[in-house]
């Protein structure tokens, strides 16, 4: 009977010794988690399974380091999150391209769609957000658009509870501030 590991004795085995038994059990244990949340963030399901695979590929190869503080899913989170926005990034030349493709084949139409995003994108609530310190565009990220707890959100910024909830505070002052 074999006895159940930890997720940091699972870790330490795959640094330590690159045992792949402990690797394939870390992937059973977070890849549907870990698909499940980046797919939140993400329609297509090519980019995501590509995250996922770089994901666990980089804690395989050693290029990611749990260092044993917070939990595994959160140090999971965090290098899929931001494996998945520098995949959206390579990805922005060629939506670009299809977005200008598509306004020519209907270049009288202006859908609703494309009217309230033009707003957002250059009107005041872009500008504000842009003026935002990183530390508090990162928990609106977190809290709003990712729709995190506070303690998830923690986690995955890697400060405490309370920081996120005052960051969170006054990130929406200055936004009001900025919009009033």
């Amino acid at each position: 009977m074999s006895e159940t590991r930890s997720d940091g004795e699972l870790l330490r085995a795959v640094a330590a010794d690159a045992d792949r038994r402990a690797f394939e059990e870390l992937y059973r244990r977070y890849a549907p988690w870990l698909r499940a949340r980046l797919r939140g963030r993400c329609a297509d399901l090519g980019v995501v399974d590509d995250v996922v695979q770089e994901t666990f590929l980089a804690v395989w190869r050693g290029k990611a380091r749990y260092r044993e503080e917070g939990d595994v899913a959160g140090w999971l989170w965090r290098i899929g999150s931001r494996r998945l926005v520098d995949a959206l990034r390579g990805d922005g030349a060629r939506g670009r391209l299809r977005q200008a493709l598509a306004r020519f084949r209907h270049r009288d139409e202006v859908s609703a769609e494309e009217r309230v995003l033009a707003g957002v994108e250059h009107g005041d609530l872009a500008g504000a957000l842009v003026r935002l310190s990183p530390e508090l565009r990162a928990v609106l990220q977190a809290t709003v658009i990712d729709g995190l707890t506070t303690r998830e959100a923690a986690v995955l910024l890697g400060i405490p509870p309370g920081t996120v909830k005052t960051r969170a505070m006054r990130a929406r002052k200055q936004l009001r501030e900025a919009l009033a």
